[in-house]
């Protein structure tokens, strides 16, 4: 059988993180980029800034994996 791969991209609250897996079992890589720093300033997760902080990092989380 051949080897298939899978890249699994969250981005649903403060975090963003990018997963490569190898045949669905075996997790080759697992990158996260944090917001906790930025939004502790304000008590709780501010959806407008996440959503540009996904943006701001999803990408170079992508390149390295």
């Amino acid at each position: 059988m051949k080897d298939f791969y899978t890249m699994g991209i969250e981005t649903s609250c403060d975090d963003s993180s990018v997963a490569i897996l190898k045949n669905d079992r075996e997790v080759l890589i697992n990158l996260i980029s944090s917001q906790i720093d930025i939004h502790k300033i304000f008590g709780g997760v501010v959806p407008e800034i996440a959503s540009r902080k996904h943006l701001e990092a999803i990408n170079p989380l992508i390149e390295k994996a």
